[in-house]
């Protein structure tokens, strides 16, 4: 006949309530139980989810979604293009039209909050429309550039390319500081943010300046390559 083992215990007072503990020569291999089931509960719980990359547009209207509707303008566009991509981003809007590069160097502690992972920075289309000293310009991005460096912010420094009416002169000079400043910063470079785009009539609204919601996506279209490596690997700097 099968017999039974009964396990010997005792009582002990616990706050002033009797209470049953096994005794001293069983309760090791209770407790070396429990601990390699609670080992085996953590192995099998999910991973806490990573909280979404926070991604800022910080530049002028071409950014801001001048003349479109907000489902239009470049940061929700390019929110859904990373989706698409397997990338989910809180992609903020902190583009102000008529903004220059002086203008954005006034607002950049502010307007980026302190949690953003990627600083997108479309700064010097108003600059090169009104003339302005490409000195100024490059020295405006350089001191924004630093700062967010200082804060271990990734940077996508998108150019642009002054307006042909201003002279070879001017142009040269305007054209080189983006490429310059995104050498010497060592972050991922989108030379031209109107590529495709600029004096494409039909990619752009009626005053030919900035871009439609067809044109918006082309943007997005060539730009996401170069925010996905921005996001990934600061340091790849060659070309898709």
């Amino acid at each position: 006949m099968l017999r039974l083992r009964r396990i010997k215990s005792h009582t002990a007072s616990t706050y002033d309530r009797p209470g049953r503990i096994i005794n001293g020569a069983n309760w090791p291999v209770a407790a070396r139980g429990a601990v390699v089931m609670a080992f085996y509960l953590l192995l099998a719980s999910p991973a806490p989810a990573a909280d979404p990359p926070v991604i800022v547009a910080f530049g002028d209207s071409l950014s801001a979604g001048f003349g479109l509707e907000n489902v239009d303008s470049f940061p929700v566009q390019l929110a859904r293009s990373l989706i698409a991509t397997g990338v989910t981003a809180n992609v903020i809007n902190a583009g102000v039209s008529g903004d220059t590069t002086a203008g954005g160097r006034a607002r950049l502690a502010w307007s980026v909050p302190d949690d953003a992972d990627l600083v997108i920075l479309e700064l010097g289309a108003n600059d090169g429309l009104r003339g302005l000293d490409p000195t100024a310009t490059e020295a405006n991005l350089d001191a924004m550039l630093q700062a967010l460096a200082a804060r271990g912010t990734k940077v996508l420094l998108t150019g642009m390319l002054a307006p042909p009416n201003l002279g070879r002169e001017y142009g040269v000079a305007f054209n080189a500081v983006f490429p310059r400043l995104a050498a010497k910063h060592q972050v991922v470079f989108y030379p031209f943010f109107l590529d495709g785009v600029a004096s494409e009539t039909g990619l752009n609204q009626r005053d030919g300046l900035h871009p439609n919601a067809e044109g918006v996506a082309r943007i997005v279209d060539r730009i996401t390559p170069y925010v996905l490596r921005a996001l990934g690997d600061s340091a790849a700097l060659e070309s898709p």
